[in-house]
């Protein structure tokens, strides 16, 4: 099986423990992902996820 993913370059990630990680290009190989909030009125970077995140091997 190739474990090989596509890279979406109009999505930056660097969570390489990701299912979706596109390894070395740091980049997303979803079509598009969705965005959460931790909180219910976020103010900084920290109250925001991304919620398409699905864990995976690394």
């Amino acid at each position: 099986m190739n474990d090989k993913k596509t890279c979406n370059p109009s999505i930056k990630c660097s969570v390489d423990t990701c299912a979706y990680h596109s390894g070395a290009q740091n980049c997303c190989s979803l079509n598009s992902i969705k965005v959460g909030c931790c909180d219910c009125a976020p103010t900084k970077c920290e109250g925001t996820e991304c919620a398409s995140f699905k864990l995976g091997a690394k």
